[in-house]
C-alpha cells in the first residue's frame, strides 16, 4: 500500500525544491534531452524564483517565455532535468511531450541552432 500525503506536505515538500533549484551562484537551468541524457538538445534558463507551488504542483514562471534561442544539438526529446545555479542535478526522470508530460514543447524534434520554446512546465509533489 502507498503512502499518501496530504496537500500540505505535498506543497510543503515542492517549495523545499524550488529552494533547491532557486540556489547557487548562476542561473538554474532546465536541460532537455535525448534517451538517457544520450545528447543534451537544449538548455533553458530559469527565471528566480524559478515558479510558484500551489496544492502540491510547482508551476515554472514561463513569462516572458521559457526558451533556448539556439538549440544545442538536433534529435528527440525524450527527458528533462533541472540544475540548480551551480550545475548539481536538482530534478531529474522528467518527461517531453507535447501534451500531458512535465514539459510540453510543440513538438519533440529539436533541431540544432533552432528555438525551442516550452509550451508549459510543471512537476507535481506525488505520493511516495
Amino acid at each position: 500500500m502507498s503512502v499518501i500525503y496530504n496537500t500540505a506536505t505535498r506543497t510543503s515538500r515542492m517549495d523545499a525544491v524550488v529552494t533547491k533549484i532557486d540556489a547557487g551562484v548562476g542561473v538554474s537551468t532546465y536541460e532537455i534531452g535525448t534517451t538517457g541524457f544520450g545528447t543534451v538538445l537544449a538548455v533553458l534558463n530559469l527565471a528566480n524564483p524559478c515558479g510558484t507551488v500551489t496544492n502540491g504542483v510547482l508551476t515554472f514562471d514561463c513569462t516572458p517565455s521559457l526558451e533556448d534561442n539556439s538549440a544545442d544539438a538536433t534529435g528527440t526529446a525524450a527527458a528533462a532535468r533541472i540544475k540548480d545555479g551551480d550545475g548539481n542535478i536538482i530534478v531529474s526522470g522528467l518527461t517531453v511531450g507535447t501534451a500531458g508530460a512535465n514539459l510540453n514543447l510543440t513538438s519533440t524534434a529539436i533541431v540544432a541552432t533552432e528555438p525551442v520554446l516550452v509550451d508549459s512546465f510543471s512537476i507535481t509533489e506525488g505520493n511516495a
